[in-house]
């Protein structure tokens, strides 16, 4: 027992480690006041300023987003006139080509009719002046013929009389028709 009768006195008499509750609260009123000050002076400004920030960027990350979107959109339909302008060349080209042959065989198909039209105009010409031909060829014979004949009879016939003599020995001889030939 003497040890505890050594130890209590010397409690009393230090003074030690002591709890003031009053400056306790008095330090916890003054760090709830301060922190309230900083909150509403300090952290709320700092708190908004953030959240606008945030606002921003996430705004600035839709509206990137939103172009990204309407650029692969922009680029899509450039790729689809392109083609589809593409398409209608080809098919332009294909129409002309096509407009040219018709025009090209329309041509040909022209020059082919007049060509046919002048060759029968020659083959017609040809005869005509062929029969144009005999006949004065005719003529000349009959007139040589009676020449002859009228050397070789003595007499004068007339001519009437001697152009009906001369046709009647080319039609029997066929002088005319071997002519023709």
């Amino acid at each position: 027992m003497h040890l505890l009768a050594e130890v209590a006195p010397a409690t009393a008499s230090a003074p030690g480690l002591s709890i003031n509750f009053f400056w306790v609260i008095v330090s916890a009123l003054n760090f709830i006041f301060f922190l309230s000050l900083i909150w509403l002076f300090a952290f709320k400004p700092i708190a908004n300023i953030l959240a606008g920030r945030k606002a921003r960027i996430e705004q600035g990350l839709n509206d990137a987003n939103q172009a990204r979107k309407e650029r692969d959109a922009a680029a899509s339909e450039r790729e689809r006139l392109i083609s589809e302008a593409r398409r209608e060349s080809q098919a332009l080209i294909a129409t002309a080509q096509k407009a040219a042959q018709d025009l090209r065989d329309a041509d040909i198909a022209a020059t082919r009719e007049e060509l046919g039209r002048l060759h029968e105009k020659a083959a017609a010409d040809i005869v005509a002046e062929r029969d144009r031909a005999l006949a004065d060829l005719r003529g000349q014979v009959a007139d040589l013929a009676l020449a002859a004949a009228g050397k070789v009879v003595g007499e004068s016939m007339t001519q009437p009389r001697q152009r009906r003599l001369v046709e009647e020995f080319l039609a029997e001889h066929s002088i005319g028709e071997g002519l023709e030939n």
